[in-house]
């Protein structure tokens, strides 16, 4: 039988509910980690870890939790260790889509998008190296997005992102000359219902500014699939990716060059 490369790990991935989350979590699962997934939303949560479980994944449970909320963060990391004994990877996956302009933007929703999308990742990285530093080890993962270098979305969505990948680097830098790693994944056009919300103009802010971006971006078929990008966060939690630390790994097939 084929070893699993993440055979007895424990892994946090936030934003499991659907789209590239689920996939995380469900590639992880069949390598061998012990999953906590997270969500905003109970029944969501719910479904997708019943339907996990229903294929045979049982090492797996759901935390409703916000990342915008310091105290859940806190919550979710001392459920896994309660639950598992441990934490080994955390995967910043959860996130907002939105298109919103910079001349359309409140104050409201850009504290909000910023709270979620680059908070998020913050809190959590603060709060695994709290167990990550104390035994030298440990895996962090940032969801970005092409858009972190190649702005075609919305005004903070954009911000967030290009925050996340420099948020990335600043950690490595601090944790140099450890054995915990920390780098981003940047997926490009990928199948998800945040994708296809977008293209249908139904994302906050609608579909305006791809009026304005859409002569600088290019959208070559084929288009990812959440798999696609779930592999790429399994090459940097195993020990394929031990020697990379402070990367940004765009997975877009070639559309974003």
């Amino acid at each position: 039988m084929k070893a699993k490369m993440l055979e007895g790990k424990v892994a946090i991935i936030t934003g499991i509910s659907y789209g590239m989350g689920t996939s995380m979590a469900e590639v992880f699962l069949e390598e061998g980690a012990k999953v906590v997934g997270t969500a905003r939303g109970q029944e969501k949560l719910d479904k997708v870890v019943a339907e996990l479980k229903a294929k045979g994944f049982n090492d797996i449970v759901g935390v409703a939790a916000d990342i915008a909320s310091t105290e859940d963060t806190v919550k979710v990391f001392k459920t896994a260790v309660e639950t598992f004994g441990d934490i080994d990877i955390v995967i910043n996956n959860a996130g907002i889509g939105e298109m919103t302009m910079i001349d359309e933007l409140s104050d409201e929703w850009m504290d909000h998008i910023f709270e979620t999308n680059l908070g998020g990742p913050m809190r959590y990285t603060r709060e695994a190296l709290k167990y990550f530093m104390p035994k030298n080890d440990g895996v962090i993962i940032n969801i970005s997005s092409v858009n972190g270098t190649r702005p075609f979305c919305g005004a903070t969505y954009c911000a967030t992102k290009g925050g996340v990948n420099t948020f990335t680097k600043n950690v490595a830098m601090r944790l140099s000359g450890t054995n915990i790693r920390i780098n981003a994944v940047a997926p490009g056009s990928t199948v998800t219902p945040a994708h296809l919300e977008n293209l249908a103009g139904e994302q906050p802010g609608g579909g305006e500014y791809l009026k304005h971006s859409g002569h600088y971006v290019y959208f070559p078929g084929p288009e990812c699939e959440p798999r696609d990008q779930a592999y790429a966060c399994l090459y940097l939690a195993s020990d394929m990716g031990k020697a990379v630390k402070g990367q940004v790994l765009q997975v877009c097939n070639g559309a974003f060059l």
